[in-house]
C-alpha cells in the first residue's frame, strides 16, 4: 500500500521526468557499442561480399581476439601482401563463442511436449559481459535456437507463453527483467542484444509480457512496477510526434505518421540507411537488381521490414514478386498500431489504478483515436478485411495478410468486422496444415505456403475473443497436427512450416530452416496445455 500511495502523487511533470530518467543515458551508451561493420570497414565488407561464411550472421557474431580497430589496422597492412589469404586472416583474428550447454539428444520415444520441456535448459543462455557484438544482459534467457542465439524481442513473448504453461515462471520474469534493463540502457528494446540491432526494435509486445506476468502474481503491483518501462517504450515509438503533428498534410518522422485527418499513427523504421550487416551480401544483391533510384531508401525499407519481424514478405512490396519494390516505410501497418493501442490502454489502466484519472484519460484518448483511425483507414470494405495503409498513395496496400487479424487479437474490431475476418480466414487462409501467412507464394519466408507459430496464436486468440471457438479449434487442431507430423519424422520443432503441403518442410528466405525453436515450442506448449492454464490464453 505504501508503494501505491507513493505512486499516487505522480503528475504530468513528474511523468516526463520519469520517462526522461529511463533514457537519458541511451545516446552515450549506444555510441560506445558500435557495430562491427562500422569499425572494421573494408574488411567487414569484403568478408561478407565474398561470402567467407555462407550465412552472413556467422561472421558478425564471431568474437574478435583483439580490439576491432587493431584488427582493421593489421588488415590494411597485410592485404598488400601478394600471398594474403582472407579466410586465414579471419580465422586467426576471430573465434566462435561456445556456450557451456548441457548435452542433449532428442528421444524419439518422448512426446513433443516432453521434448519441449527438455529443451528449455538447452536453449538457456547467460551473458553477463560483452562478447564481440553480443551485448551483456543481467539475467539468463531462452533463445530461439539455430542461428538465433540472442534474446529476441517479439520471439520472447511467444516463448514466454510456453514457459508459463510449463510452470517456468522464473525464466519468464528473468527475460522481462532483461527487457527493462535494455529500456534503461538504450531507451527502447532492440531487435535483440546485439550491437548491430541497436538501430531498430521489433513488434512491441512488452505490454503483453507485463500482462502475462500480472496473471501469475499481484496484478496491480505488477502493472505499477512495469509502468515506467512501458512509458519508455511508448516514448521511443512516438519520438518525432511534436514535429509531425504540426504539419497540415500526411507526413512521417521516424516511427510516427500523421494521417490525413491529423491522427498520429506508427510505422516500422530504422535509424540507418545502409545494408543490414548480418545480411550485407543479400541487401547489396537486392540493390543491384532494384530499379529504385535511391539505394539508401531501399536499405531503409529493408531494415524497416526487418524491424517488423516479417523479413521478408510480399506485404511490403509494390510488386508482390519483386523485393526490389519494397516500400515498408510508406506503410502504416495494422499489427503495429494494434500493439500500440494495447500499450496505451495498459498505461491508461495503470494510471487509473494509481488514482490519476487525467493521465489515464490522456492515454485512453490516444488509444481511442488510434482505434478510429484503424477502422477508417485500414478496414477495406471491398476486401472485408483489415489491410495495411500506404500513406503516400492515400489508400490500402491491397495485400491481404494475417496481420489483418490483430484488431481481433486486441479486441477493437466490431462484431461485423470480426465476422467478415473470420469468414475470410476460413475461406482463404486455412489450409490442410494450418494458416498461410499471406495469399501470395513468392519464395519469401513470410508468404505462402509457410505458416508461423506466433501468427497462429494471434489468430486463434483473436477468433476466441469474438466467440468463433469452433474455427479457432479447427485451426489449432490442424496446426498442432502439422507440428506433430514433422516431430514424428525428425524429432524436432522448427521455425516455420509448410501448411499447404505439410509433408514438405517450410522454406524460403535468406537462410536455411532453423531448428529449436523458441516460439514454436512456446505456442505448442501453450496450446496443448491451455485447459490446464486458462489464464495464459487471455489478453
Amino acid at each position: 500500500m505504501a508503494k501505491i500511495n507513493k505512486l499516487r502523487s505522480i503528475g504530468p511533470a513528474s511523468e516526463d521526468a520519469l520517462k526522461s530518467a529511463l533514457v537519458n543515458t541511451a545516446g552515450a551508451l549506444m555510441l560506445t557499442k558500435a557495430s562491427p561493420d562500422e569499425v572494421l570497414g573494408e574488411l567487414f565488407d569484403i568478408v561478407q561480399q565474398r561470402k567467407v561464411y555462407a550465412d552472413g550472421k556467422t561472421f558478425i557474431d564471431l568474437i574478435p581476439k583483439k580490439r576491432l580497430k587493431q584488427i582493421r589496422k593489421e588488415y590494411l597492412v597485410k592485404r598488400e601482401d601478394p600471398n594474403f589469404n582472407l579466410e586465414e586472416f579471419v580465422s586467426q583474428h576471430f573465434y566462435e563463442f561456445k556456450h557451456d550447454l548441457p548435452t542433449y539428444t532428442s528421444n524419439k520415444k518422448h512426446s513433443p511436449s516432453q521434448h519441449i520441456k527438455e529443451l528449455w535448459p538447452v536453449l538457456e543462455r547467460k551473458n553477463r559481459r560483452d562478447r564481440g557484438s553480443l551485448i551483456a544482459i543481467p539475467y539468463p534467457y531462452i533463445v530461439p535456437g539455430g542461428r538465433f542465439v540472442e534474446q529476441y524481442y517479439w520471439d520472447s513473448y511467444f516463448t514466454m507463453l510456453g514457459l508459463a504453461a510449463d510452470g517456468e515462471w522464473g525464466h519468464v520474469e528473468n527475460m522481462i527483467k532483461n527487457f527493462t534493463y535494455m529500456i534503461r540502457k538504450f531507451g527502447f528494446i532492440p531487435t535483440a542484444n546485439r550491437t548491430y540491432y541497436l538501430s531498430r526494435s521489433q513488434p512491441p509486445f512488452f505490454s503483453h509480457m507485463v500482462r502475462l506476468v500480472a496473471r501469475h502474481r499481484n496484478r496491480t503491483l505488477t502493472l505499477l512496477e512495469y509502468l515506467p518501462y512501458i512509458l519508455g517504450e511508448h516514448r521511443y515509438w512516438m519520438r518525432g510526434r511534436r514535429t509531425v503533428e504540426k504539419l497540415d498534410e500526411a507526413a512521417a518522422m521516424r516511427h510516427v505518421v500523421r494521417m490525413p485527418d491529423g491522427t498520429l499513427m506508427n510505422r516500422y523504421f530504422d535509424d540507418k540507411k545502409t545494408p543490414r550487416p548480418e545480411s550485407m551480401h543479400e541487401d547489396k544483391e537486392t540493390a543491384g537488381k532494384s530499379e529504385a533510384e535511391a539505394s539508401e531508401k531501399l536499405f531503409l525499407d529493408l531494415r524497416a521490414a526487418a524491424e517488423s519481424g516479417w523479413d521478408f514478405s510480399s506485404r511490403w512490396f509494390k510488386d508482390p514478386s519483386d523485393i526490389g519494390t519494397i516500400h515498408t516505410t510508406d506503410v502504416v501497418p495494422v499489427d503495429l498500431n494494434c500493439l500500440l493501442y494495447h500499450m496505451e490502454m495498459t498505461v491508461a489502466e495503470t494510471y487509473q489504478l494509481m488514482f490519476q484519472p487525467l493521465l489515464a484519460r490522456n492515454y485512453r484518448r490516444s488509444a481511442e483515436k488510434r482505434v478510429a483511425a484503424i477502422s477508417k483507414y485500414m478496414w477495406d470494405e471491398k476486401e472485408q478485411f483489415f489491410v495495411d495503409y500506404d500513406f503516400k498513395t492515400g489508400k490500402t496496400t491491397g495485400r491481404i495478410t494475417l496481420a489483418g487479424v490483430f484488431p481481433l487479437f486486441v479486441k477493437i474490431a466490431t462484431p461485423d468486422q470480426a465476422r467478415a475476418v473470420a469468414g475470410r480466414i476460413e475461406r482463404d487462409f486455412l489450409k490442410k496444415g494450418g494458416l498461410v501467412t499471406t495469399l501470395y507464394d513468392t519464395g519469401q519466408q513470410w508468404d505462402a505456403p509457410n505458416g508461423w507459430a506466433p501468427l497462429h496464436w494471434v489468430v486463434i486468440t483473436g477468433l476466441r475473443e469474438y466467440g468463433y471457438n469452433a474455427l479457432a479449434d479447427k485451426i489449432k487442431k490442424r496446426w498442432l497436427k502439422t507440428c506433430d507430423e514433422l516431430y514424428k519424422h525428425e524429432t524436432k520443432m522448427v521455425e516455420k512450416y509448410n501448411v499447404v503441403e505439410p509433408n514438405k518442410r517450410g522454406g524460403g528466405g535468406e537462410y536455411v530452416l532453423q531448428d529449436g525453436f523458441g516460439w514454436t515450442n512456446g505456442v505448442y506448449a501453450a496450446l496443448t496445455k491451455e485447459d490446464e492454464h486458462p489464464k495464459i490464453t487471455r489478453n
